[in-house]
């Protein structure tokens, strides 16, 4: 973060990018999809005077998100400006494409990564293995988790017949540290705080504070008994939020009735819980695979109508995280 403005204390200035946010697997766009988009925006372009690069930019800015671009398909990965070292939310797929743009930076290759980890299933450690660091010798990947088996999962993951690189031929150091959830951490130059979550298996949640600011990453966690509650644990979790990252895999009925058991939330769970959090930014995360672009953009509207309920009282911001979305809180 080259030539970025300093704010008061000596820190930088806060910047978050979501590198993946699709749930359950990756959901890459298909040539059907892609194609889609291209008959929709040349359909729309008849007519419009396309002269310049300018204007093509301009008319490009002017169709809906599903036309003009994409949510992306890469499974969970967020990064964390801001404090004294990387630090890294979930090594989803996502985690590839962050390595990708970290040598395309003009700032010099960070020589320390912290990689915290909400639960060890699949699609949130399956991008370990392309994690450009770990392969660099001048670099310390450091890898945090409530999880026992964490050093296990990443062993097996880099093993045959998994794998052909061996998790012991990484030439970067690579370690290991166990948290305690009832224990606030120092990582990076974040305090962080950490809450357990109803998921299969055990999920965290993360809050992470520095500067007056503070980000809630809350994924892959579901939301039933005593959400209405006033002394409902997540509300104080979440409370003042400037940015909060929530799992809204599915519709309200599906998290109802559906899909019960299976360790997600709905968007109307996250708007209800953010208002009465106080959160300033809303950003639903880990969404449905199968969702196509034109659904989720129709989510999004649904949700924000929504919270237009609560908007006026509370101002309640709210985003559907797209691979490459950039949050300055």
């Amino acid at each position: 973060m080259a030539g970025a403005e300093a704010v008061p204390g000596g820190a930088m200035p806060w910047r978050i990018v979501v590198w993946g946010s699709t749930g359950s697997l990756p959901a890459p766009l298909d040539q059907r999809a892609l194609r889609r988009k291209l008959l929709a925006a040349l359909r729309a372009a008849r007519g419009v005077p396309l002269e310049s690069d300018q204007a093509i930019e301009a008319f490009l800015d002017s169709l809906p998100f599903a036309v003009r671009s994409t949510y992306g398909g890469n499974t969970a990965c967020v990064e964390v400006l801001g404090g004294e070292e990387s630090v890294i939310l979930d090594a989803g797929s996502g985690l590839r494409n962050l390595s990708g743009a970290l040598f395309n930076r003009p700032d010099a290759l960070p020589a320390r990564f912290h990689i915290l980890l909400s639960h060890l299933h699949w699609d949130h450690i399956q991008g370990f293995p392309f994690f450009a660091p770990a392969f660099t010798p001048s670099s310390t990947v450091v890898i945090y988790s409530a999880h026992e088996d964490t050093e296990r999962a990443f062993r097996e993951q880099c093993s045959s017949p998994f794998f052909p690189i061996s998790f012991d031929h990484l030439a970067g150091r690579v370690c290991f540290v166990q948290l305690d959830p009832g224990l606030v951490h120092h990582i990076g130059g974040f305090q962080v705080r950490m809450i357990e979550q109803d998921h299969p298996g055990r999920s965290y949640g993360y809050r992470l504070e520095r500067g007056g600011k503070t980000l809630v990453y809350s994924t892959d966690a579901e939301h039933r008994e005593g959400i209405e509650r006033e002394d409902y644990p997540f509300t104080e979790f979440f409370r003042d939020a400037d940015v909060l990252i929530f799992d809204a895999q599915y519709s309200l009925v599906e998290a109802i009735y559906d899909k019960v058991d299976w360790g997600h939330a709905s968007n109307v769970a996250g708007v209800e819980l953010a208002a009465r959090a106080g959160v300033k930014h809303l950003c639903l995360f880990h969404r449905e695979h199968t969702r196509s672009d034109e659904q989720l953009d129709e989510t999004l509207a649904q949700t924000r109508r929504y919270g237009d309920v609560f908007v006026a009282a509370t101002g309640l911001r709210i985003t559907l995280a797209y691979d490459g979305l950039e949050i300055c809180p």
